[in-house]
């Protein structure tokens, strides 16, 4: 029984807010979705058709997106399992 609280209270502490997470992520991210609609604006300066634009632009955000939802689930910090590929 005392085991598995001990084990039950760990992981409360190891485990990150989710608060947190969501800024961590959002922090990493933000770069690479200013550094694509920077991109995006200089395009459009440059005087290339507005439609190119929205080519462009739901690439960007859905990568974002992803990154963003990757970071948020801590796939950086997770550990490979024995035996697999990673």
């Amino acid at each position: 029984m005392s085991d598995e609280r001990a084990l039950e209270e760990s992981t409360e502490r190891s485990a990150p807010s989710r608060g947190g997470d969501r800024r961590r992520a959002a922090r990493y991210v933000a770069p690479f979705l200013a550094i694509g609609l920077g991109n995006l604006l200089l395009l459009l300066v440059w005087g290339l058709d507005p439609l190119w634009a929205f080519a462009v632009a739901p690439p960007i955000l859905f990568l974002c997106g992803i990154c963003w939802v990757a970071f948020r689930h801590g796939f950086h910090e997770r550990a490979g399992r024995p035996g697999s590929s990673r």
